[in-house]
């Protein structure tokens, strides 16, 4: 935990402040003099990366809206004033949907980072829990971003995506109809899709607030998965830690910047330049490359209900990774199957997405539907029943000797 702090105001003004609200003291205490484990390594850097990346959405999107107009008939036209009128209007534009695609980037490597290495089990399962809940609120707020231009691409994503909801039973007309605001992708569609965009950035902001309190209660996780015992296991957050995030901010926004002033269009779609066409449907209405396992999985399962179920589970099931993964060892360092799974799962999953971005036909149906199986497996199968027939590599006594190359078993010998 953060614990008491160790802030000393040094002029009148500061005390008096301090001692009405101790702002600066819990600032200093939870990003300065906070206790990290000493083996963190560059993949750790990447949850300020994301912290970086949403306060960049949120500013470049705030300014977007005030050049943005709301409405089916003029939502294309206000995108090409922005591009063409606004000053460094095409260069806000590019930044933010680019931003997007990078921040889901740096989200989808923090996750693989957690999950390799464990940072879902106890006494972190509600930092796990929170961080999923971000992710679904970024899902949702890229979807919603996404239709905002009311090209091609964004009419028909839209109105393919809020047509899933119609397979539920009973309630799914209904809910579809909310949605829609009407009977159809519309006007109405446009003005609750842009209101929701803009609101759910500053949920997201909440929820990372509650996710990074989280994470001051046990503190960071480590490449070991030992908890941290005595003060030699820890060096503060600052100059140690804020050098290296620093370091990885500005190696990820070199190749930020390349994406966004080499090749700007090089992750979005043509068609989204053409003017929405109720009366014309593109040839292929693909989502953005984050969505697209997701969008694989989907179309691999012949009925519609069934596929957005499977949708949906295949990304809430993360929300029961602390429950399903029952071995006491948190690190994959020290896990040699679970590492060979876990890499598997990766392949899987860029399979997926790879499969997502081609049609739904021949050989592509059934690699779909057999890795679909695969990635429910992993969690499903795998997770659970490893345990049983892992055994794992010894373990170093504290996150010091691991610094050292040193294990429990050969300090035993010694």
């Amino acid at each position: 935990m953060s614990g008491q702090s160790t802030y000393v105001p040094k002029n009148a003004f500061a005390k008096w402040f301090e001692s009405r609200l101790p702002l600066i003291g819990f600032a200093r205490n939870s990003f300065v003099t906070f206790p990290n484990p000493r083996n963190l390594n560059y993949w750790w850097t990447f949850g300020g990366i994301l912290a970086f990346m949403l306060g960049f959405q949120i500013v470049t999107g705030v300014v977007l809206a005030m050049h943005y107009t709301p409405d089916s008939k003029l939502a294309f036209l206000s995108v090409e004033h922005i591009m063409r009128d606004v000053n460094y209007g095409w260069l806000l534009r590019y930044a933010h949907s680019n931003g997007a695609s990078l921040f889901f980037a740096a989200v989808y490597i923090h996750m693989l980072r957690g999950l390799y290495y464990g940072s879902y089990k106890a006494p972190r399962e509600v930092l796990w829990i929170l961080g999923v809940t971000i992710y679904l609120l970024m899902m949702a707020t890229g979807f919603l971003g996404y239709t905002l231009p009311w090209g091609q691409m964004s009419f028909w994503g839209a109105t393919v995506i809020t047509s899933l909801f119609g397979a539920i039973p009973l309630v799914g007309s209904t809910i579809t109809t909310w949605l829609w605001g009407g009977y159809a992708v519309d006007n109405a569609t446009l003005n609750r899709f842009y209101a929701l965009h803009y609101l759910l950035p500053f949920m997201i902001a909440g929820v990372v607030v509650l996710h990074i309190w989280a994470l001051h209660v046990p503190g960071s996780n480590n490449p070991t998965g030992i908890e941290k015992k005595t003060d030699k296991d820890t060096l503060p957050f600052h100059p140690y830690f804020t050098v290296k995030d620093g370091f990885g901010l500005v190696v990820f926004l070199i190749v930020f910047a390349w994406f966004l002033f080499y090749i700007p269009n090089y992750l979005g779609d043509a068609d989204n330049y053409i003017e929405a066409n109720p009366l014309q449907t593109p040839a292929e209405i693909v989502p953005e490359w984050y969505y697209l396992p997701y969008y694989a999985i989907l179309r691999s399962i012949p009925s519609k209900l069934t596929g957005v179920i499977a949708l949906f589970s295949a990304i809430l099931i993360f929300a029961f990774l602390p429950w399903l993964d029952r071995s006491p060892v948190k690190s994959a360092s020290y896990r040699p199957l679970y590492r060979i799974f876990f890499w598997i799962f990766v392949a899987v999953v860029l399979g997926l997405g790879y499969i997502g971005a081609n049609r739904p036909e021949g050989s592509f149906v059934i690699a779909g539907r057999i890795l679909t199986i695969c990635y429910f497996a992993f969690f499903l199968v795998v997770l659970p029943l490893l345990p049983f027939v892992e055994k794992p590599r010894p373990l170093p006594a504290s996150i010091a000797d691991a610094v050292l190359g040193k294990t429990a078993e050969s300090q035993r010998k010694t």
